[in-house]
């Protein structure tokens, strides 16, 4: 079996929010202050190899028995911001969505359904005592969710080629690695666009997942400060898709251009938007059923 650290990551997009210190209450505020002067801080990839080792053992362990104090970390003009990884809560919830996710063999196969059913009576017992819990990190297997790109705009897109090593950390240092493909937003841009976005979709369509999915993620983004930073970043995504794909790939482009076409009642070109990006991400779903 290879090494953990040989494993390539998942196939995993994720959308983050930074929040200021201030969000922070003590003695939680102290700690992120005290991580973020760190000079060792762990990378995305470090996130995903814990997560990796912990289905190594048998019974797997599929949510860390405690929760991580980890988080990624972000200077917003001045601001030092954090995004705390909450591996524990995330891997809970992450149970939901597995049955979806696998075929059942697979499925009973990697995670038991006894392990599972332990792991969801830890989790009603955490909850109950934690009823106002959110992660700060969503995270979605082989896509990008269209309702994610509602919230950036092509303005917002960084797209870095990499080395093809795996560096860590989010600073200056981290430069060499592998590819990144992100988006970077204010929080009130992000809340003021998925407005905007549900106003014209409401008008022109009928309810529907797409609008669904926007609605749930703008009730997420209202639980964070608003001097927040939003994350879209293609993670995992970057290491299946070729370099001409990800450097053409100007999803967040097209998801305005349609919203826009919808709002002025230009179906034909709200239709040839929309066909972008389903031709687009349909090449990505072809390379998970190839796996």
């Amino acid at each position: 079996m290879p090494k953990v650290s040989s494993l390539i990551v998942p196939y995993a997009s994720y959308l983050r929010v930074y929040e200021p210190l201030a969000a922070f209450p003590e003695p939680e505020r102290g700690h992120w202050a005290r991580y973020a002067r760190r000079p060792d801080r762990p990378s995305y990839q470090d996130e995903l190899r814990r997560s990796l080792a912990d289905l190594l053992p048998t019974p797997p362990i599929p949510v860390p028995v405690h929760e991580s104090g980890d988080a990624f970390v972000a200077d917003v003009d001045g601001v030092l911001c954090v995004c705390p990884w909450r591996t524990r809560l995330r891997g809970w919830q992450a149970l939901g969505d597995l049955a979806e996710e696998l075929p059942a063999p697979v499925l009973e196969a990697v995670l038991p359904a006894v392990v599972r059913h332990q792991a969801t009576q830890d989790y009603e017992r955490w909850l109950s005592r934690n009823p106002d819990a959110r992660p700060w990190i969503r995270t979605s297997t082989w896509q990008v969710p269209l309702n994610w790109f509602v919230l950036v705009s092509d303005e917002e897109r960084e797209y870095d080629k990499g080395t093809g090593s795996t560096g860590s950390g989010d600073g200056p240092g981290a430069a060499e690695g592998p590819p990144v493909l992100r988006y970077r937003t204010p929080m009130v841009q992000a809340r003021r666009r998925v407005a905007r976005g549900l106003r014209t979709l409401r008008d022109a369509l009928d309810e529907g997942p797409l609008i669904d999915g926007l609605v749930d993620v703008g009730r997420w983004l209202e639980e964070f400060h608003p001097r927040s930073l939003v994350e879209l970043d293609y993670g995992g995504l970057v290491h299946v898709l070729p370099a001409g794909e990800l450097d053409g790939d100007h999803s967040a482009a097209d998801v305005a251009e349609g919203i826009e076409a919808l709002r002025t009642g230009d179906g034909a070109g709200a239709g040839e938007a929309y066909g972008r990006l389903v031709e687009r991400w349909r090449s990505v779903r072809d390379r998970r059923s190839a796996n």
